[in-house]
């Protein structure tokens, strides 16, 4: 009777061994200190997490814990070749056939990759719940660079080809190739056909003298083995196809040794289809360069949401699998913690792990560490029980949200408690991340025509395992990304390549993935393939900083983060990174100074006093975006937002920085601030992003022109959650005469202004005087010109302060006569205070005044009052 069948649902394996330390030497050739062995494992293996095929199991996670030790985190199935017979599985020789076939499948499509599996034994051969075979820990060769990695051999020595062990001795560059894969499958198989288990009772060093005497034999090994096991009624009765099958697996020679792909083609399976795989490559650099979106490299293998829901009781098992792995982590579900209660995690006291003897170069004598802790081929099944009752009570319709415009249905998560709640606690809750990931898997799934859509949702929050997707969405990436990367030289030696390759070391190195080798080499490829294909700009530093976030995002897509970085520089950083760059980044500045001289007039009169200017400090700001000065954590938060924005919105992410500052800044002279932004104190990023945000809503468009800035000819974003039109980011959509737009300023005039200037057409909107009547207007105006001319025709409601009217102090500062000066202060609380005057004369000079008593939101009109007379806004003042 066979015993009871296993669960056939989605299940998680985890394994765990430790790498290799370094010994001796601290640092390289380079002079840098050597990477751990458990970093550049870590590197290498996330690309395993983007091959997908019917045959092989997913992984999932592969997460760095203490002391080098690696977990690896998989797809995992409880039925294995070694126990398939005790559940009434692959009894028959069609099902030997099969089972063979689809293991040769997966191997063909692994080398294909450039993967050799080398630990190719009967525990890692799964089956699934249709039987079919899913292949295990395939990726434990390649992820430690074919051991060299780690101190235990790879493999299991029964299984291992005899080359293996005639091979070089350890330390060499040889490594395993393809045919030593058909070797153990040629054993595994073996063992199938006769029934029993090879050599069960010898030793492993009888095992390794029985594997290199098959070397000797005088006939085939096949035939050796059914002799030395009594199974040559077995032998002498098998399928011809069958024994010639095993017979070219278990060639001695590697020279004529078949491949797995030529084993595809053996009589035995003619009749057998084989899988189909989709037009997706899966592993990175190697694809073809048909047109393809983007979109397409990243749904793959895509969720079974087109499926009959009332097919399957169990929904959670529909969704991707990495899906779910994220959502059980979400749901309370820890790795490190399921091991130690399996005890594949030991803690024990610190002292035990002392060396006896330790030299200063760094030797280590009698370092106590179980060598039997290095690898545990125990695999640790991941409990999803936690996640299904935390999701249970979820209806179908919950997998299948409606996405179309006008849809009577809300999403889920809109009714949901934690919609309110701020963003870090929203990340953190498993229900309406869940909610959120499937809305934008919809969307996603129909970029670029649901963009707006897409964006919409984003103004709301964006879920941490989409943010790579949604970002490429917002920066409007499409086409065929993979090709456009692939053409580009990144191979030519560059005059920048030593500058890259110096940069690399120091960008974001406490950050794992990033520090690892493979992280290196492809920052390099990529900041190689930016400069190669942008000649009219120079490699600046700082702009591995702005790649680093695109990089660490889509680490197993080059081209992804490669067309971000693209899309991303002429947006927000157009022609910073020429090679004379001085004048976009002085009017860059200058308009930062404006900035904050319009929202907190009293830090921009300390600043000033002390004469600590933006040069000193912000330049890295806004080269980098603010990548070079934030951890990692905080630049995908603040980028949420600012890739919502447009080019000015940096700007007010700086004076955002500047306010949780304000207080310290205040009471501080030159040397502290520099100080102070040496060392820049921790800043509250969802607060800076609030404040941002607030600030960019109430400050007019026209106040942050730059003749540099990419001009678009887009509305300005709404970066409000609730969609709503806030302030008076909106660009004008109607056609307007050109004297009221903003024209470019000379770079010297607008360093010697301590305010921003506003244009006529945002003037007029401001003013707002086809509705004053019914409404309160945004900005009260400032007319500096002289009685007469006021008399003559002026704006309605507006303030006359002759500027001849000005005084000097004891110190001879000017200063605004009292009554006038009670009169501004009564009349423009919360509004923004506007000076005009004949042609903007003294304008700036007069807004510098106000500014210094203490006055925000001071702006001049550009071009002086004359651009509004064609406006036919001027009338003659009722009364002064």
């Amino acid at each position: 009777m066979c015993p009871e069948k296993k669960s056939s649902e989605m299940q998680f394996g985890a394994i765990t061994f430790f790498a290799l330390s370094h010994t001796g030497d601290l640092c390289g050739s380079n002079g840098l200190p050597l990477t751990p062995n458990s970093i550049t494992i870590y590197g290498r293996s996330q690309v395993l997490k983007t091959i997908h095929h019917p045959y092989l199991c997913y992984y999932l996670d592969i997460i760095r814990g203490k002391h080098e030790r690696a977990i690896v985190v998989s797809e995992y199935h409880q039925v294995s070749l070694e126990n398939a017979k005790e559940y009434g599985h692959i009894t028959s020789s069609d099902e030997v056939v099969k089972a063979a076939f689809q293991v040769i499948q997966a191997l063909a499509f692994l080398n294909s990759l450039g993967i050799v599996h080398r630990a190719l034994c009967p525990e890692n051969i799964l089956f699934d719940e249709n039987l079919d075979v899913r292949l295990f820990n395939y990726g434990l060769y390649y992820m430690t660079d074919g051991g060299a990695n780690v101190s235990f051999p790879i493999g299991s020595p029964k299984y291992i080809a005899p080359e293996v062990y005639l091979g070089r001795p350890r330390g060499s560059t040889m490594k395993s190739g393809p045919k030593v894969d058909v070797w153990s499958l040629g054993i595994i198989f073996v063992e199938i056909v006769f029934g029993q288990c090879l050599w069960p009772d010898l030793k492993l060093p009888q095992i390794i003298r029985k594997v290199l005497s098959l070397t000797h034999c005088c006939g085939t090994v096949l035939e050796r083995l059914a002799r030395e096991h009594c199974c040559l009624d077995i032998f002498e009765q098998m399928d011809p196809n069958m024994k010639d099958f095993l017979n070219a697996c278990l060639t001695v020679s590697p020279r004529n040794r078949p491949t797995p792909t030529e084993l595809l083609k053996h009589p035995i399976f003619a009749e057998l289809p084989v899988a189909t795989i989709g037009k997706r490559n899966s592993f990175p650099r190697c694809g073809g360069h048909e047109e393809r979106s983007w979109v397409q490299y990243l749904k793959w293998p895509p969720s079974r949401i087109n499926e009959d829901p009332t097919k399957e009781k169990n929904l959670i098992s529909q969704r991707r699998p990495q899906e779910v792995y994220y959502l059980w982590q979400l749901a309370g579900g820890d790795v490190q913690s399921e091991l130690k209660k399996q005890g594949l995690i030991q803690s024990k006291p610190p002292i035990l792990s002392i060396a006896n003897l330790m030299l200063l170069e760094g030797t280590v004598f009698g370092q106590k560490r179980d060598p039997t802790s290095l690898l545990d081929n125990r695999v640790v099944q991941l409990s999803l029980d936690g996640l299904r009752q935390r999701l249970s009570h979820l209806l179908p319709d919950s997998f299948y949200p409606l996405v179309e415009a006008g849809s009577p249905e809300k999403t889920k998560s809109d009714h949901s408690g934690a919609a309110s709640l701020p963003l870090v606690i929203r990340e953190k809750d498993t229900e309406y991340q869940f909610h959120r990931i499937v809305l934008y898997e919809r969307l996603l799934n129909g970029y670029p025509y649901k963009k707006a859509a897409i964006v919409k949702e984003a103004r709301r929050d964006i879920p941490p395992m989409l943010r790579n997707e949604v970002w490429a969405a917002a920066l409007e990436v499409d086409g065929n990304v993979e090709g456009n990367f692939i053409a580009i030289d990144k191979e030519t030696p560059t005059p920048t390549d030593r500058q890259i390759e110096v940069d690399i070391p120091r960008c974001h190195q406490y950050d794992e993935l990033l520090s690892s080798s493979e992280g290196h080499q492809k920052f390099k490829r990529i900041l190689k393939a930016w400069v190669v294909s942008h000649p009219k700009y120079v490699y600046w530093q700082g702009l591995d900083s702005l790649c680093a976030p695109f990089l660490y995002l889509n680490f197993n897509n080059e081209a992804l983060a490669y067309a971000c970085l693209s899309a991303f520089i002429p947006k927000y950083l157009h022609n910073f990174f020429l090679k004379d760059n001085s004048a976009v980044i002085q009017e860059y500045l200058a308009k930062f100074s404006h900035l904050i001289a319009f929202h907190d007039p009293s830090l921009a009169n300390h600043l000033s006093s002390i004469n600590f200017v933006p040069e000193l400090f912000a330049i890295p700001w806004f080269l980098t975006m603010f990548s070079h000065v934030f951890p990692l954590h905080k630049i995908f938060h603040l980028w949420d937002k600012l890739l919502l924005g447009d080019a000015s919105f940096p700007l007010f992410v700086g004076l955002a920085v500047l306010q949780q500052l304000r207080d310290t800044l205040l009471t501080s002279g030159f040397n502290e601030c520099i100080l102070l932004f040496s060392d820049l104190p921790e800043i509250d990023i969802e607060r800076c992003v609030t404040d941002s945000v607030d600030f960019f809503c109430i400050t007019p468009r026209s106040v942050t022109y730059r003749q540099h800035e990419l001009k678009t000819f887009d509305n300005k974003p709404d970066l409000s959650p609730d969609s709503l039109k806030i302030g008076n980011r909106v660009e004008h959509e109607c056609t307007v005469n050109p004297e009221l737009e903003m024209s470019p300023i000379p770079i010297s005039m607008l360093q010697s202004e301590s305010c921003p200037r506003v244009s006529g057409a945002e003037l007029i909107e401001l003013l707002d005087l086809e509705h004053i009547r019914f409404s309160r207007p945004k900005a009260i105006v400032v007319d500096i010109r002289n009685t007469d001319e006021f008399n003559r025709g002026a704006i309605p409601e507006s303030i006359s302060v002759p500027f001849s009217s000005i005084t000097a102090d004891d110190d001879g500062k000017a200063v605004i006569p009292l009554a006038k000066l009670l009169q501004l202060q009564q009349f423009t609380k919360g509004k923004i205070l506007a000076v005009v005057s004949t042609r903007g004369v003294n304008s700036a000079e007069f807004g510098k005044i106000l500014i210094r008593h203490g006055f925000p939101r001071v702006v001049t009109l550009h071009g002086g009052i004359e651009v509004l007379r064609s406006s036919r806004l001027l009338v003659v003042p009722a009364s002064i």
